[in-house]
């Protein structure tokens, strides 16, 4: 599984770091991240600002390893606005 995640051309997290990572899954993570650095593309969306990454990884050299593989040659796009699920929702619509 680790190998075919290394070798897609695009992999996109969504929700990142979402809820804490263990160790294992930290691990696995920077096995991946690692396989790919310089190879292939790498998405990460997500609402957790930037600043919080640090304490959803438990372990700080692991931390700074997979910081170290995703920001190097990274484009960053800072979003704001409403969620577009609520924009778009029927339930949201105006009823006049």
């Amino acid at each position: 599984m680790l190998r075919t995640l290394a070798r897609t051309p695009l992999l996109i997290f969504d929700d990142w770091l979402r809820d804490p990572l263990s160790r294992s899954q930290a691990t696995d993570l920077l096995k991946i991240l690692d396989d790919r650095y310089g190879r292939r593309a790498t998405m990460v969306v997500t609402q957790v600002p930037v600043a919080d990454w640090h304490s959803r990884i438990p372990d700080p050299t692991l931390w700074d390893a997979i910081l170290d593989r995703l920001i190097h040659n990274a484009y960053r796009l800072h979003l704001e606005g409403e969620s577009m699920r609520k924009v778009h929702s029927p339930l949201s619509a105006d009823p006049n």
